[in-house]
């Protein structure tokens, strides 16, 4: 068990959050200083992009704790300020007022932002990103506004934002730099899932584009012009072509970094006295064998509570497999594993691919189970672990038999 007294957290989302939930729930009495960049209380990201935008929920309703919880726990709260450097020798972090925080342990959450387009216009008004609460407020503002949008990019964020926008009844263009939407999450064949589901639902989906510039008059977007010049009008833009990891803090420090920050199956970095969790844990897996970066809630959501055992001295291995959701229209799907297109031999379908009610499971090259995606079927999640976990080969006819019990 660990004696110190002074922890640190840099960042102020979901992970951030759960982690100094985690800490008192181990008892820590020592001091809690959460540095959030925000100016809001640490919230969750995924309402952003589903149901606020659907005018179901605000982002006020996404915020973990409320202030007097941090109160009730004695839990320092920093808003509108980040941690600008790290002294790993005297244990001390820097505020931009150049003020120092000493520490004994120090967590770093400080999660990820959207990647810019190294594109003419860019930059403009009314071109949006959605990452804060702030970006999401801003593009409900505009769906009441605009009639027109163009949306660069086809992951998760760039279709959920469309949905969100044809249901508000805007004309929506999505353009995509690869074959199908997904493509490198899901790979071809779930990906044209998604293509023929938004196609369905009014999009007008382009595929295998490049993007040549954002037009702009006036200093406010008007469209986008394709690489073969091709012009598509619009009132707004998002820019929706992944995320980036904010590790710059990390590698200021000296610490190992690779795609993330690398830390071991306990969420350690390669100093015993900093753990990294959430976007930017670039983590040993335990199970998968290799190493992952996983940019979703579920690791925000489940990461802390083995940072907080490290953290406390206690043995803790993070071992849960990747998890993640998204809803879409009438479109509900969870996924659960890991699957790569390296990894992957073929991807087996049980249930109706038509009606959109079916499991799909990505298989290796020994029909061993990788990963699943059950798509508006909500009683497989454990079964679906247990093949993955099972590690024994299946047979791809049965698994695909629906008559069969998983």
């Amino acid at each position: 068990m660990t004696t110190a007294s002074r922890f640190v957290i840099a960042g102020g989302g979901l992970a951030a959050a759960k982690l100094a939930a985690a800490l008192r729930a181990n008892d820590f009495d020592g001091t809690i200083t959460l540095v959030c960049a925000e100016e809001r209380l640490p919230y969750e990201r995924p309402p952003l992009s589903k149901d606020c935008l659907l005018g179901k929920k605000t982002p006020a309703d996404a915020i973990v704790e409320q202030s007097q919880w941090y109160r009730d726990h004695h839990v320092e709260v920093l808003l509108g300020t980040t941690v600008t450097g790290v002294d790993r020798a005297t244990k001390t972090i820097t505020l931009p007022d150049h003020t120092t925080i000493t520490y004994d342990k120090l967590a770093l959450a400080t999660g990820s932002r959207p990647r810019k387009l190294p594109i003419p216009g860019a930059d403009a008004a009314g071109v949006y990103t959605l990452r804060t609460a702030e970006d999401s407020e801003a593009i409900l503002e505009m769906f009441g506004a605009a009639r027109r949008l163009v949306v660069i990019g086809a992951g998760w964020i760039g279709l959920e934002v469309t949905a969100a926008a044809r249901n508000a009844g805007l004309e929506v263009t999505v353009l995509e730099s690869l074959d199908v939407p997904l493509q490198t999450a899901l790979g071809p064949e779930m990906g044209q899932v998604f293509a023929d589901l938004h196609r369905e639902h009014g999009v007008d989906l382009r595929v295998a584009t490049k993007v040549a510039e954002i037009t702009v008059a006036d200093g406010r977007a008007t469209g986008v012009r394709l690489a073969d010049d091709t012009a598509i009008p619009a009132d707004a833009v998002l820019i929706a072509v992944g995320a980036r990891p904010n590790i710059e803090l990390a590698v200021d420090a000296g610490l190992a970094t690779g795609e993330g920050v690398l830390v071991d199956e306990s969420l350690a970095t390669s100093d015993p006295d900093i753990v990294a969790v959430g976007d930017i844990a670039d983590q040993q897996h335990p199970v998968l064998e290799r190493r992952i970066r996983v940019e979703h809630w579920a690791n925000a959501l489940n990461q802390p509570a083995v940072a907080a055992a490290t953290m406390l001295g206690k043995d803790a291995v993070y071992d849960r497999l990747p998890y993640f959701f998204t809803d879409q229209y009438d479109l509900g799907m969870e996924y659960t594993g890991y699957a790569t297109a390296k990894q992957t031999a073929r991807v087996v379908v049980r249930g109706d691919l038509g009606k959109r009610e079916f499991i799909a499971f990505w298989l290796d090259s020994g029909n061993r189970v990788l990963a699943g995606m059950n798509v508006n079927i909500w009683d497989a999640g454990d079964r679906i672990k247990e093949l993955i976990l099972g590690g024994e080969a299946v047979d791809p006819d049965r698994l695909a038999d629906t008559s069969i019990p998983l």
